[in-house]
C-alpha cells in the first residue's frame, strides 16, 4: 500500500489493488533490485505528495523522469539544488523570462511551484538509468490517467499545460469544460523552437486563473 499523506490517499485507495498496478508493482520490485532506476523508490509519488488534490490548480505533464544520476526526484522537469539545470528546464526558464520578465533561477528545484498547487506529474513515473522511455507501457500510463481523471471531476477550474506528444495524449481524459488546456510542443532543444518558445503559457495560465477567481501562480523560483 502506498502512503502519500494527503487527500490523494482516499481518492486513490482502490487503485493499489487493481491487477494492472499489482503487476506494475512486481515489475518495479524486480527493476529496482536488478537495475539502476530513477527516481529513488521513496520519491516516485512526490508530485502527489507535494500537491494535494484539493490544492491543485495547475497541472504540468512531463514524459518520464530524467534518466541520469541525481536528477529525478518525482517532480517533472525539476532537479534538486546543486544539480545542473537540464536543457528542457533551461528552455522553460527562457520562456518564463520572455513571457513574464522573470530572470531564470540559478537552480532547478521547482518545489515553489508545487507548493502553490502546480502538480508536476510525469506520464510515466520511473525509468532505467540512461534509457529514456524504458518503463513506457508497463502500467504507469493507466495510473496517471486515473490521476487526471480524478482531477477532471474537480468543480473548480484546473489549467493543464500539455507540452509535447506524450502530454497531449492526456487530452482525451480531460473532458470537463470547466478545465482549460494549453497545448504546445515540448520544451526540449529538439522541439522548443517549433512553438514552445512564444507560447506564453505562463501568463495565459495566470489570466485563466484570475478569470476563474483563483490566485495566479508566482512562477519565480526563489
Amino acid at each position: 500500500m502506498v502512503h502519500i499523506g494527503n487527500d490523494w490517499d482516499e481518492i486513490l485507495k482502490d487503485e493499489w489493488q487493481k491487477p494492472y498496478y499489482q503487476k506494475l508493482r512486481e515489475f518495479l520490485k524486480k527493476e529496482y533490485s536488478t537495475q539502476t532506476v530513477y527516481p529513488e523508490m521513496n520519491d516516485i509519488f512526490n508530485a502527489l505528495r507535494y500537491t494535494s488534490f484539493s490544492d491543485c490548480r495547475v497541472v504540468i505533464i512531463g514524459q518520464d523522469p530524467y534518466h541520469e544520476p541525481n536528477q529525478a526526484h518525482g517532480l517533472c522537469f525539476s532537479v534538486k539544488r546543486g544539480v545542473d539545470i537540464p536543457p528542457s528546464l533551461k528552455n522553460i526558464y527562457k520562456e518564463i523570462e520572455s513571457d513574464l520578465g522573470i530572470k531564470p533561477a540559478n537552480h532547478g528545484f521547482l518545489e515553489d511551484w508545487a507548493k502553490q498547487g502546480v502538480l508536476m506529474l510525469n506520464n510515466v513515473l520511473t525509468v532505467r538509468r540512461a534509457q529514456a522511455n524504458s518503463h513506457k507501457g508497463v502500467g504507469w500510463e493507466q495510473f496517471t490517467d486515473r490521476v487526471i481523471a480524478e482531477l477532471n471531476k474537480k468543480q473548480t477550474p484546473v489549467i493543464f499545460l500539455l507540452w509535447g506528444a506524450n502530454a497531449r495524449k492526456k487530452c482525451d481524459v480531460i473532458t470537463n469544460p470547466i478545465h482549460k488546456k494549453l497545448i504546445a510542443p515540448h520544451p526540449s532543444p529538439l522541439s522548443a523552437y517549433n512553438g514552445f518558445f512564444g507560447c506564453r503559457h505562463f501568463s495565459k495560465c495566470n489570466q485563466l486563473l484570475k478569470d476563474a477567481g483563483l490566485t495566479p501562480i508566482d512562477w519565480e523560483i526563489k
